[in-house]
This record gives C-alpha cells, sequence and structure tokens, in this order.
C-alpha cells in the first residue's frame, strides 16, 4: 500500500456563493464514486443553470485519489479548474466533485482575480460541509460448523472487527471487515484457528 488506509470525504451535498465586481461564482460540491455520477450532475446543472457563462470543476475519486480531472471549461488555462482542485487537495478530500459555476458580470477579473474567486467559492462550499474519515477495510468471507461459534466471535470482539452479514443454517457463514493496516495480522490469527475456512473477497 503506497496510501494511508484511511481517507477522507464530505458527508452531504453544500454550495457556496462568492461575488466579485458583478460576477457571480456558486461553488457546488457533492459526494460522488464514479465518473458517470459525475457526468450525471454535470449535465443536470447545465440544465439548470443554461444561461451561465462556465462550468468549471474538479472531481478526485477513490481511496487512493488514483482518477481525478480538471475542467477549466472556457476560462483561461489553469485559471479555474486548478484552484478548485488546489482546495480539494488542501482539505485531503477524495470520492468528491467540486463545480463552481459563473454569471459573468461585465468586467473583467483578470487571471489573478479568477484564480482568487474560484478557490475562495470552493473553500467556502467545503467549509460549509462536515468531513468524514473512512477506513479502507478487507472483507472476507468465513465458513464454519456451530462448535467454532465461541471462538469466531470471540475474535471478532477482541479484535474489533466489522461483522457485515451472517447466517447460521446447517453451518455458519460470515462475512467480516479487517482495517486494511490490520489485515494481514488478523488472516495469520483466522488461519490458526482449526477448522475455520476463510476467503478474501474484496476491498472497500
Amino acid at each position: 500500500m503506497l496510501f494511508e488506509d484511511s481517507y477522507q470525504e464530505i458527508k452531504t451535498n453544500s454550495e457556496a456563493l462568492f461575488k466579485d465586481r458583478g460576477s457571480k461564482f456558486i461553488a457546488k460540491a457533492y459526494p460522488v464514486y464514479s465518473e458517470e455520477e459525475v457526468k450525471e450532475i454535470l449535465s443536470a446543472l447545465r440544465k439548470e443553470y443554461y444561461d451561465a457563462r462556465h462550468h468549471c470543476y474538479s472531481y478526485i475519486l477513490n481511496p487512493d485519489k488514483s482518477a481525478f480531472r480538471i475542467n477549466d471549461d472556457g476560462e483561461p488555462s489553469g485559471s479555474a479548474g486548478k484552484p478548485i482542485h488546489g482546495q480539494l487537495l488542501s482539505y485531503d478530500l477524495t470520492n468528491i466533485l467540486v463545480v463552481v459555476i459563473r454569471y459573468f458580470g461585465g468586467t473583467k477579473l483578470g487571471i489573478p482575480g479568477l484564480i482568487n474567486a474560484y478557490k475562495t467559492a470552493t473553500k467556502e462550499a467545503l467549509n460549509s460541509n462536515t468531513i468524514i474519515k473512512k477506513t479502507l477495510n478487507d472483507v472476507y468471507s468465513l465458513k464454519f460448523e456451530y462448535p467454532l461459534m465461541n471462538v469466531v466471535m470471540r475474535m471478532i470482539k477482541d479484535e474489533n472487527l466489522i461483522q457485515l452479514m451472517s447466517q447460521f443454517e446447517l453451518s455458519c457463514y460470515m462475512e467480516i471487515a479487517v482495517r486494511k493496516k490490520e489485515s494481514e495480522r488478523v488472516q495469520k490469527l483466522m488461519e490458526n484457528i482449526y477448522g475455520l475456512n476463510i476467503k478474501y473477497l474484496r476491498t472497500e
């Protein structure tokens, strides 16, 4: 792992308004988890604010921030998308889209003025939100017979594991989540329980 097993997201949608010399900058922040979601939001905003001159944005996706995009939407290169993106990095956020919608007020702001406007609008939208910290977890399935129930439940309690689901029929089936940085150690612990069949399912 090249990054921490924790990451930060915004809790909900938020917005802010910044004005400078007649121009209005409406910043809208959204928690997003796919490029499809990003496209849907951008499309909806273009319809809602059809008369705005620019819809500049930046998004970052995935716990390791591996997918991102910056768009100036017709503003001078580096004057809009980059300052928006800079704020997302400054707040150490992922799974986020910020769109800043600009209504031109008749007076040109110049590159420094634009950078300040897009940066400030984004910052205010983020400040009016709640930032939540999440951990990256490995999910395992556990299969075992009833006599092992107490041993397995004690391990889940002692290691503070998250129980995602359980089915108790002829034999027992569970899915548990283990924090990424503890995963290797807990996996070895589980492998030492005779009669417990474990399988790695996914990371989330």
